[in-house]
Parts: C-alpha cells; sequence; structure tokens
C-alpha cells in the first residue's frame, strides 16, 4: 500500500518519522482549544473535535495520497474564527461561524476536483499571498502577547508593555525564553518540549493545579453541524461571504504551499508536478468540512511535517502513526484543560509561530510600490483591525487599483478584478 521498498524507506523510518512529525505539532490540541474557547465554544468540544479533524484528514492523506503530510486545524485561521468572526460581531455565534467553515470546507472540495483551484492560485499575486502569510503570523503573535499580559491596553495609544513582573508574564517570558533556545539549537518537538518545561514551571511555583490525568473523550454540545442545508442558510441569512472566501482563500494557499514544500523536500515531486494532488488536497478539505461538523476551525497541511520527512519519513505510513499518535491523545483531556486555564503556557507557541510566518515578508518585491503597498496593507491592517478578511480586502481593492493607475491593468488577472469588487462591496455595504 505505501510502497516503502520504491520510496526507500522502512517501517521503522517511518514510525520514527511519525513520531517526530506529532512531538513537533502536538502543540495544537492545547493552542487550539485555549483560541477558540475565547470565541465560547466549550474546551471538551473543540480538545475532542481536533482530534477528530486531525486524525481523519491526516489519515486520508495517507492512506489515499500516500504523503508524509499531517493536516490539523490552521494557526491563524483559528484566532480569526475567535476573535474577528465571532468576537466582533455580536449577532453571530460560534455556531454560526462553523456554518461558514463547512460551506467553505464544501467549496474548498468542490474547488479540489476541478482545474479551477490551479487558475486561482495562478491568478492572486505573489506579493499579496505573502502578505496574507505574514499579516497572520503578525496577528497571532500579537494575541499571544496579549494573552499574557506581556502587552497592555493604553487610554492614548491603545497598546504598551505589560506589567512584567506579574506571574503569568514571568512565566511566558521563561517559556518563551527556553523555547526559542531548543528551537536555535534544531531540537525536534521544540514547542512542545517548551510547553512541558513552562508547565512544570507552573506546577512547581503553585501556579497550575491537575487534579485528573486521563478520562474518557466527550463532545458536550454533540454535532455543531447536522443539517448542511441549515448551515448553508445561515451563510446566507448573516451574510458571511467574505467570511467564508477568507477562510477558503487562506485554506488554499497555506495547504498548496505547504504540501508542495514538504513534498519538494521528501523528493516526491516529479517535476513542477505533485503526483496524486487531488487526493491530498480532498484530504485538507474534507477534515475541513468534518472538523466544522464536530466543533472546530479549519484545517491545513502543517509545515511540521519536515521534520518527520528530516527524519526519514517518506510515505503515507508516516502519516497513518500521527494520526494514531492523535487519536491516543484524546484520552488526556484533563491534562491539556488543568494546561489550558494558564496562557502563559501556550502564548510561547503563537509568538514563535508568528515570527515563522513574518519569513513571507522576505519574498515580498518591496523595490516596486505598487507590489509592496498593498502588501504593506495586508500586514499593517490584520493585527490592527484583529481582522484577516479586512487585511486581505485592502490588499485585493488595492492591488489593482495601483495598477490601474500605472497602465498596467492588463498585468492583472481578471478574476482579481472579481475579488476587489467584491471585497470594496462587502467594505462599503455589509457589516465586517
Amino acid at each position: 500500500m505505501f510502497k516503502l521498498q520504491e520510496n526507500g524507506t522502512n517501517v521503522k523510518r517511518e514510525m520514527i518519522a511519525g513520531l517526530t512529525t506529532f512531538l513537533t505539532m502536538v502543540y495544537i490540541i492545547i493552542v487550539n482549544p485555549i483560541i477558540l474557547q475565547d470565541a465560547g465554544v466549550p474546551f471538551e468540544q473543540v480538545f475532542t473535535a481536533t482530534i477528530i479533524a486531525t486524525v481523519i484528514g491526516t489519515l486520508w492523506m495517507g492512506l489515499l495520497a500516500n504523503y508524509p503530510i499531517a493536516i490539523a486545524p490552521g494557526m491563524g485561521l483559528n484566532a480569526y474564527f475567535a476573535y474577528s468572526v465571532v468576537g466582533s460581531h455580536d449577532d453571530i455565534t460560534y455556531m454560526t461561524a462553523f456554518a461558514a467553515v463547512f460551506v467553505s470546507g464544501l467549496i474548498f472540495m468542490a474547488l479540489s476536483l476541478t482545474p479551477f483551484r490551479e487558475k486561482l492560485i495562478i491568478a492572486i499575486p505573489d506579493n499579496l499571498k505573502h502578505g496574507i502569510t505574514a499579516g497572520i503570523g503578525l496577528f497571532i503573535a500579537f494575541i499571544g502577547l496579549r494573552l499574557t499580559g506581556l502587552i497592555a491596553d493604553h487610554p492614548t495609544n491603545l497598546v504598551m508593555l505589560g506589567d512584567l513582573h506579574s506571574p503569568q508574564a514571568l512565566l511566558a517570558l521563561a517559556g518563551l525564553a527556553v523555547t526559542i533556545v531548543l528551537m536555535v539549537l534544531k531540537v525536534n518537538g521544540s514547542l512542545f518540549i517548551g510547553m512541558l518545561i513552562t508547565g512544570g514551571l507552573a506546577y512547581f511555583t503553585g501556579h497550575l493545579t491537575i487534579t485528573e490525568v486521563i478520562s474518557t473523550p466527550s463532545l458536550p454540545e454533540g454535532l455543531i453541524i447536522s443539517n448542511p442545508i441549515e448551515a448553508i442558510s445561515d451563510v446566507i441569512q448573516y451574510g458571511l461571504y467574505a467570511v467564508v472566501f477568507s477562510f477558503l482563500l487562506v485554506t488554499i494557499f497555506d495547504t498548496t504551499g505547504t504540501m508542495i514544500a514538504v513534498a519538494e523536500q521528501a523528493g516526491l515531486m516529479k517535476g513542477n508536478t505533485m503526483p496524486r494532488a487531488r487526493q491530498a488536497l480532498l484530504a485538507d478539505s474534507v477534515a475541513a468540512s468534518a472538523g466544522a461538523v464536530f466543533g472546530t476551525s479549519p484545517t491545513s497541511a502543517y509545515i511540521e511535517s519536515s521534520t518527520g520527512v528530516a527524519a526519514g519519513g517518506r510515505t503515507g505510513l508516516t502519516a497513518v502513526v500521527v494520526a494514531i499518535l492523535f487519536a491516543l491523545s484524546a484520552f488526556f483531556g484533563p491534562l491539556v484543560s488543568a494546561v489550558s486555564g494558564l496562557s502563559a503556557i501556550t502564548a510561547p507557541a503563537l509568538i514563535i509561530v508568528g515570527c515563522l510566518m513574518m519569513e513571507s515578508v522576505a519574498k515580498i518585491n518591496w523595490k516596486e510600490l505598487d507590489e509592496a503597498f498593498p502588501a504593506f496593507l495586508i500586514i499593517l491592517s490584520m493585527p490592527l483591525t484583529s481582522s484577516i478578511s479586512t487585511g486581505i480586502a485592502l490588499g485585493f481593492i488595492s492591488y489593482p487599483l495601483l495598477k490601474l493607475v500605472q497602465g498596467k491593468f492588463r498585468e492583472v488577472h481578471p478574476l482579481v478584478y472579481l475579488f476587489a469588487v467584491l471585497f470594496f462591496y462587502q467594505l462599503t455595504f455589509l457589516p465586517h
């Protein structure tokens, strides 16, 4: 099934690779519930849903696409779900927001079966793609700083340096220092190990209490999406078109880019094409829709999969091992719940992941203002407006306008003009 010999690997190497990937990305089962809890979703619901979505997507990737790539709820989109979609709209509950996630997953699934996905990726200018990635990174790093009190509210300047003498801030700084050192030393699983060390410090200093470790997984809210027609109706009723588009756009770029990067690292690309790309993309879209049904934000291919490839993973057996380990972690809900109550343990992961995503800034063409300024608008506006979709909208509106002024309108794909009009309408006439 996995063609181990053909890919120059064996069972032992694949199992080690799966364990390596798991350790580098297991932080998501702690961080994701914490973020979505701020939107009102019960912790146990998100914890179990996160694992279900991860297992579904990663098993699909391993068994049907035969790639050593793991799928899990994406960082950045969970923050967008909690703080922009739900947090800034009084009339939108997390139930309604999950409808938008579900619909975007269905659209992504349909696009994965057609050539339109390739056309969409080609149509969007590279500098806008890089700006979106960097903007999301800055946004989630800012959230990490706010959660720990390292940044506080200011009456005039909006934000200022927080109280660095508070236990929460001191723990967060210690965790950040430990994790950064581990990452600089290229220790596999640095983010997770950093959480363990920070949690140990919190436990021995009396800031963390653990009363229970193991329990049976549960979904206290049951199925969040039980009627697909009703979910589509909610999106139309609340005018969540921009939300669906934002989920869809970021997921397509993030997932496709990550898959290609990991496949290239593993030597699995055939020229400029990725074999079994349709099945690989379906793994993410199916996981996204399934995740919404149970109660978690959109999924994405994880770049942490590259650590498993570096450890020798070359086939879907690596992904299957990752899925099994995530399934086993479902029984440690009480331990994860206790840890989640202290944001200093998880905030360093948000800050560091934000830093890693800022790498995209270096790929922006800063010498051409008509290319650089729309990307800059995206990066600047995402954290300042606490909205990923607003940042994307400003970038897509300003890009074709600047090209038109310069007489370079032929350089802009017709789809970008269409998106610009839609985003202008959304910002002008719809709530955001």
